[in-house]
């Protein structure tokens, strides 16, 4: 009975001494485990001051390095030496960056375009304000008409305020528009030789011999009607002398006066010139006529 005991205990102290063992061995091999994950945990938290270091030490070098280029840089620039193109603006003025001329021409001509493109709306923009819409044109026209009807008559109320009066009558007289004989007398009563046409008609006016390139006067002051050419006595000009009166002057050059001009007697209108065929015979002269209510008068009878 006691050796079966004895035994007994025996087993169980050993039991318990393995079951001891066993238990620590494995909290053992446990503990390592985790130790081993926990490192390796600890490692990617933990920060390396070294490193830190090691950059700010070379960050400051840097700084004191970049410090040293700027002073080299001024020094360069102060002595006015050689410097690279490329740490200046691309778009200043003092330097052509070579990467740059070719962008710089197309921004140019961009430019160009724009302020071409901006001056021909300004253009466009300045006709049509320029340009008057059809209500503007009618009243601008309306406007000119009127203006044009005031100045007339102001220039007719002008000139008539400025007319020399015509005040010619049965007891004024003429002065000779030249001097010379007559060639063929003034005749409506009867006929009278023509020896160019060799034959025998009426002469309302009368021939004055005269030299070619003479001067001729107007034989009373008067106004210019008519400025005419006819085949037999050339170059003419009407007067107006007032009264109903009317002189004529034939066979003239150099006209001096015009239409609707004024004369005072003895102002020279035109020159002699050379005769016509129909008075070729007769020669060079002056063709003097002498009207009244359009029915011919003897120039004879009022020239002094």
């Amino acid at each position: 009975m006691r050796r079966n005991r004895r035994r007994g205990l025996g087993r169980e102290r050993f039991l318990m001494i393995a079951s001891a063992v066993l238990v620590l061995g494995s909290l053992t091999a446990t503990g390592l485990w985790l130790g081993r994950d926990k490192a390796g945990q600890d490692e990617g938290y933990v920060v390396d001051l070294s490193a830190i270091e090691n950059s700010e030490a070379a960050g400051k070098a840097g700084e004191e390095t970049g410090q040293t280029k700027e002073v080299a840089q001024e020094a360069v620039t102060t002595d006015d030496l050689d410097y690279d193109p490329y740490f200046q603006e691309t778009n200043s003025q003092k330097v052509e960056n070579p990467d740059q001329s070719e962008s710089g021409s197309m921004s140019d001509g961009a430019d160009e375009q724009r302020e071409e493109q901006k001056s021909a709306k300004e253009d466009k923009k300045q006709k049509e304000q320029d340009t008057p819409s059809p209500e503007e044109n009618d009243g601008a026209a309306k406007e000119t008409a009127a203006d044009q009807i005031v100045e007339e008559e102001n220039t007719t109320a002008l000139s008539t305020a400025m007319q020399p009066a015509l005040t010619f009558s049965d007891s004024d007289t003429l002065v000779w528009p030249i001097v010379g004989n007559i060639l063929v007398n003034y005749s409506m009563d009867k006929t009278v030789y023509f020896p160019t046409l060799a034959q025998y008609k009426y002469n309302p006016a009368i021939i004055i011999q005269a030299n070619e390139g003479d001067l001729i006067t107007a034989a009373s002051a008067g106004k210019v009607i008519s400025v005419f050419n006819d085949p037999q006595i050339g170059n003419g000009i009407t007067m107006e002398l007032g009264g109903g009166y009317e002189a004529t002057y034939g066979q003239l050059a150099n006209v001096l006066v015009s239409e609707g001009s004024y004369v005072a007697a003895g102002d020279v209108i035109a020159q002699v010139a050379a005769p016509t065929k129909y008075y070729s015979v007769e020669g060079t002269n002056v063709y003097f006529k002498l009207t009244k209510d359009g029915n011919p008068v003897n120039p004879l009878t009022k020239l002094n």
